[in-house]
């Protein structure tokens, strides 16, 4: 990329950031730290036994939901309302091309995603070790990362909120069952169990991210990490590319 394409990516990357900060994401973290600590203690009150792990898992499967509805929400509203704004046109019309629009985009929305896994982090550190509350963190972030990607992809593709919101939460909650799906298609037909593991084969395995039993047992390690920077790696880079030649067909 050249020069003036760098200045436009890091443009388009900072007034993403500031779109969110102006808007109400800041008020939304804040609600979302306070949801989480006010559950834990409420959680905590009522447990009769294990109260940690209790805590734990219920506050790991709500931040994690929360985090990528939250992430998937205003990625698609953003590009959508670019769009019909007319802003992108303007902005692709620029010489840097239109590479540099759309990873300028991506790396806004990886930043968004950093700042809200944060509350997710904070959280972590009080129910787990600082390694095994970091590596869950990751997790966290990995999966935003590949939720705000494929967000990007289905509003650019459809053009319109709702059908790319219904497909990116469809996306996301396909991909953290896909291993329920295996393990229920094990004994069915062939038909199911090659439906399944075309499936789990297909899309991230987001059920092995950010697991709870790392918080409550403390079995996470570098062979985790190593496995969700890598699957992440790759569905960003499949998705970037696929947004990419998406974008560059099109008429504006």
């Amino acid at each position: 990329m050249t020069a003036a394409a760098w200045r436009i990516g890091r443009a388009v990357a900072a007034d993403t950031v500031r779109e969110a900060l102006r808007g109400r994401l800041p008020w939304l973290l804040a609600a979302l730290l306070l949801a989480g600590a006010g559950l834990s203690g409420f959680i905590g009150a009522l447990a009769l036994t294990d109260t940690r792990a209790t805590q734990a898992a219920l506050l790991a499967a709500l931040l994690r939901c929360a985090g990528a509805a939250t992430v998937a929400v205003f990625t698609v509203a953003s590009v959508v309302r670019e769009r019909h704004d007319k802003q992108a046109e303007m902005l692709l019309a620029l010489p840097a091309g239109r590479a540099a629009w759309l990873l300028g985009r991506l790396a806004g929305f990886a930043l968004l995603a950093g700042l809200v896994a944060l509350p997710a982090a904070l959280l972590a550190l009080g129910h787990a070790a600082p390694a095994q509350a970091g590596l869950w963190a990751l997790g966290v972030l990995c999966e935003l990362w590949i939720v705000a990607a494929f967000a990007l992809f289905c509003a650019l593709g459809l053009g319109h909120a709702a059908p790319a919101l219904c497909v990116t939460l469809g996306f996301y909650l396909l991909a953290r069952v896909a291993g329920i799906l295996q393990a229920l298609a094990h004994d069915a037909t062939s038909l199911a169990r090659a439906a399944a593991d075309g499936i789990a084969f297909l899309l991230p395995r987001l059920d092995t991210f950010a697991r709870a039993e790392w918080l409550l047992y403390d079995t996470g390690g570098a062979a985790d990490a190593a496995a969700m920077l890598g699957q992440t790696a790759i569905y960003l880079a499949l998705l970037a590319a696929a947004s990419l030649v998406d974008l560059q067909r099109r008429e504006f």
